[in-house]
């Protein structure tokens, strides 16, 4: 998908988003976004923070934003320090092991567009894994699962809208139900390689 973010964007939000959990770990405050950034980090966008284990690959945090209701520059430390600190499954990160250990991921999300159908069998045909993530809603239940996440379990896209609609708390076949709203969006990923290392922007087609 095209991109209005180049790498050095990449590099330096990555670098925003660890800075900012840095900042909340020695000193509980929230960092202050910089100033005189350039206009699209002050644009509302959605983003979300993933936390990796580097040593074993495990999940340790993803905390996020899935709408634009703040300027990505917010957002980006906002979701930084929620998935670090904030993320009920998962102990708070240490600074230890946010120096040592940690990987960070930051998706930046597209708006979410509602998937229209006539008949919600046609819906799996509307998605592309590799290029959407999914939001299911149900009344007051929602789940959000990035595009990332069908790559890395190999889901097709039943599977993945399944999965989503568990992770709203919902029957895995609520998407076939009557009333479920389910949107997609793409998102750009930029990732770094090791703590704290080199960053690069990931491309799920032929992971």
């Amino acid at each position: 998908m095209p991109s209005e973010f180049t790498l050095e964007d990449g590099k330096f939000l990555l670098k925003l988003a660890r800075r900012a959990i840095e900042e909340a770990l020695k000193t509980s405050r929230r960092l202050a976004p910089p100033k005189g950034v350039d206009e699209k980090f002050m644009r509302k966008r959605g983003v979300f923070t993933t936390l990796t284990d580097y040593e074993s690959g495990e999940l340790r945090g993803c905390i996020g934003f899935p709408f634009p209701t703040n300027p990505l520059i917010e957002a980006v430390i906002e979701s930084a320090i929620e998935a670090a600190t904030g993320d009920p499954r998962f102990p708070p990160v240490t600074l230890d092991e946010l120096e040592r250990r940690i990987v960070l991921e930051l998706s930046i999300l597209t708006d979410p567009e509602p998937i229209k159908f006539k008949d919600p069998r046609e819906c799996p045909s509307m998605i592309e894994i590799g290029e959407h993530g999914l939001i299911v809603e149900r009344g007051w239940a929602r789940g959000l699962l990035l595009p990332q996440v069908a790559v890395e379990w190999g889901w097709d896209p039943e599977e993945f809208l399944s999965n989503c609609c568990i992770k709203a708390g919902l029957p895995p076949d609520a998407w076939l139900m009557s009333g479920t709203k389910i949107y997609k969006f793409k998102a750009i990923i930029f990732s770094e390689r090791s703590p704290n290392g080199d960053v690069f922007e990931r491309r799920l087609k032929g992971e």
